[in-house]
């Protein structure tokens, strides 16, 4: 049982797992035996943000002082992340995956993010029919990320950042792991279909609903959420790769869906635009921006949630351009009627030297517009990042980052009215 080895179609927990998304269906390791591989991935960041914001003073029962008034930061290092990869070959074109978070911000205590079970083989059943179909498909069985869009290929996952050109992820952040299935069948020519269903809840549960959803007026019940991806993936030629996604996902009625806040790890921009109060583990009536999340939006469509993304990417020599348009609306329980909220994001990133593209340099705009529960006008969240970025090796890195975020257009009362965060954040990340 080596301890680290090669595995068949396998995402790379290393520099070499950059702009790798789904698995391809190229069989270029052979099998000799069942092999585990244990990996690890580990951050530390050095954090130097400034917060404001202009909300009016306000009081709230059974919470002292100001309730609008923001912690004030200082310079300096942030809890340091750790994932634990567990993967193994079990037979030819069978690979298993369980994936532990060891330290984080939103659990500090070790917890199991999820794990699955990939067939890109069944030679099991004997049939020359069946393996010529496995040749073009690939099924994933467990509690996986949801592979809704492509952005969370690329996104920070607790100690995991080495795909990250950035230390942070969208600011609406698009990641849950959910129990379910998903079917990928690929072509040569480079078109891709994929096709998913899961129990549309991180938290699964067997205990019959007791409440009422207002918008029916009936006994709320867990109703299967479904996704899928329909895209064209080409290396054009030596310099040029194209590709192009579009995604949904809907779930009509949920225990507690959380496609836009499943992140059990939390955001890597600490207590910015939080109250003392949220710090210690309250939540405050006005308060949308959660402590472990800070930075991020979550439009909390717990109830029912319909979402639409497009990413575009294209890379020419070391230029890389990665897009996203996302459209999605939904409701919590307690509402009758469907919100929006729309999120755009660019990334430009520049890789050198040539072959070598150890260094980059990036900037990332992000924008999201959105109807808050309880408000009549829409608000509006706009990031700018800027960052520069060194692989030492295959399996360690650093990079930097410049942010400037802003709110616009939240209520007088609420803790983000006139909110404003920038500053530097340095990162050092080691993933095998």
């Amino acid at each position: 049982m080596a301890q680290d080895s090669t595995m068949q179609y396998f995402r790379p927990n290393s520099r070499l797992g950059i702009n790798v998304f789904e698995t391809s269906k190229a069989d270029t390791i052979p099998f000799t035996g069942t092999k585990v591989k244990v990996g690890g991935s580990f951050e530390q960041t050095f954090q130097a943000l400034r917060d404001q914001n202009t909300a009016l003073p306000a009081t709230q029962v059974g919470f002292t002082g100001n309730v609008n008034s923001l912690i004030p930061l200082t310079n300096g290092f942030n809890l340091a992340m750790a994932n634990l990869n567990v993967d193994a070959q079990l037979s030819d074109g069978i690979r298993v995956n369980l994936t532990t978070y060891l330290s984080s911000r939103h659990h500090e205590d070790t917890w199991v993010k999820g794990g699955y079970i990939q067939f890109d083989k069944l030679l099991f059943l004997h049939s020359k029919w069946i393996d010529s179909i496995m040749k073009s498909v690939t099924i994933k069985i467990g509690q996986f990320d949801v592979d809704y869009g492509d952005q969370h290929y690329r996104r920070t996952d607790g100690g995991n950042t080495i795909y990250n050109p950035f230390v942070e992820n969208y600011i609406m952040d698009e990641f849950a792991t959910e129990i379910g299935a998903e079917f990928y069948y690929h072509t040569k020519s480079g078109l891709f279909a994929m096709a998913g269903v899961t129990n549309g809840a991180l938290d699964p549960s067997v205990i019959e609903a007791t409440k009422t959803d207002s918008a029916t007026g009936q006994q709320n019940y867990y109703a299967a959420a479904f996704h899928a991806k329909l895209g064209y993936d080409k290396q054009v030629n030596k310099n040029l790769r194209f590709r192009l996604t579009g995604s949904f996902y809907t779930d009509q009625s949920a225990n507690s869906n959380t496609l836009f806040g499943g992140d059990r790890t939390g955001s890597h921009y600490f207590g910015i635009m939080s109250n003392q109060n949220i710090a210690n583990g309250t939540t405050l009536n006005n308060a949308n921006d959660y402590n472990a999340f800070s930075g991020r939006y979550n439009p909390g469509f717990s109830e029912e949630v319909h979402a639409f993304m497009v990413n575009p990417f294209l890379k020419y020599k070391g230029l890389e351009f990665f897009g996203t348009y996302e459209n999605t609306e939904g409701r919590t329980i307690t509402e009758t009627g469907l919100r929006q909220a729309v999120q755009y994001a660019a990334d430009l990133i520049y890789r050198f030297p040539a072959q070598k593209e150890n260094f980059w340099i990036g900037i990332r705009y992000n924008t999201v517009t959105a109807s808050m529960k309880g408000t009549a006008a829409d608000i509006t969240i706009n990031r700018e990042v800027g960052s520069v970025g060194w692989f030492i090796t295959q399996n360690i890195m650093l990079k930097a980052e410049y942010v400037n975020q802003v709110y616009l257009d939240y209520p007088s009362d609420n803790i983000l009215n006139g909110g404003r965060f920038n500053g530097t954040v340095l990162e050092a990340s080691i993933g095998f």
